[in-house]
């Protein structure tokens, strides 16, 4: 009998609860659509102009741009900087370029004198071997010419003239030659000229010495026999 009485209470409870919960549900609904009428009227109503979130957006935004223009002055700062080094960078390529052509044309400025040096020198060698083959040369048909002339002289020396005698003593002494072809003596001493020839000397033993154009000849009793 009790359970019976507690289950029909507990039926009863359910019953009124579910009739008052619509009505609470509804209340609830009420009070949610009130509150957000009254947020957008709140936001609608809401003066953005001199708001302490407008201030705080202003000096987020201040300190953004503030940021920015720091980094942007830095910008142009360094585009400056590598403006200014590749200017530098390019005046350097250009002078090295320059120093590099400078150079080139003084080593082929030296390099054409050591050439003409060298020809020179290969000329005065040539110039000096011909003036050296040409003495040699000259010198020996000088040798040659000397000992034919002296020859020569002589024959002629003995062929117009013979020696006589030779008479006198120290400085004095006086020879006698005789012309071969007229028989004619004649008498010379030292310095007389006797056929383009001066008397060099007069010695009992030598006999009597010629001489004419750096040649000499001698003439005595021996060759004149």
């Amino acid at each position: 009998m009790l359970n019976k009485t507690y289950k029909f209470a507990f039926f009863a409870l359910m019953a009124g609860v579910m009739m008052v919960f619509p009505s609470f549900a509804m209340a609830v609904d009420n009070v949610d659509m009130k509150m957000e009428d009254l947020s957008a009227e709140a936001v609608a109503d809401y003066e953005v102009e001199g708001s302490l979130f407008q201030q705080i957006t202003d000096l987020e935004k201040e300190k953004v741009l503030m940021t920015l223009e720091k980094e942007r002055a830095q910008l142009d700062l360094d585009l400056d900087r590598l403006a200014a080094e590749k200017i530098k960078l390019h005046m350097e390529i250009d002078a090295l370029s320059g120093r590099a052509e400078t150079q080139q044309q003084e080593l082929e400025t030296q390099m054409a004198k050591l050439e003409a040096e060298a020809a020179r020198l290969a000329r005065e060698k040539e110039e000096l071997e011909n003036a050296t083959n040409t003495a040699v040369t000259t010198a020996a048909s000088r040798t040659t010419t000397t000992r034919s002339d002296s020859e020569d002289v002589e024959s002629k020396i003995g062929e117009k003239f013979k020696l006589v005698n030779v008479i006198g003593a120290g400085t004095q002494l006086q020879a006698t030659v005789a012309d071969l072809k007229t028989g004619q003596n004649k008498r010379i001493s030292v310095g007389k000229v006797l056929d383009g020839w001066i008397v060099k000397s007069i010695s009992l033993d030598e006999g009597v010495v010629f001489a004419k154009d750096g040649n000499t000849q001698t003439l005595n009793v021996t060759n004149s026999k």
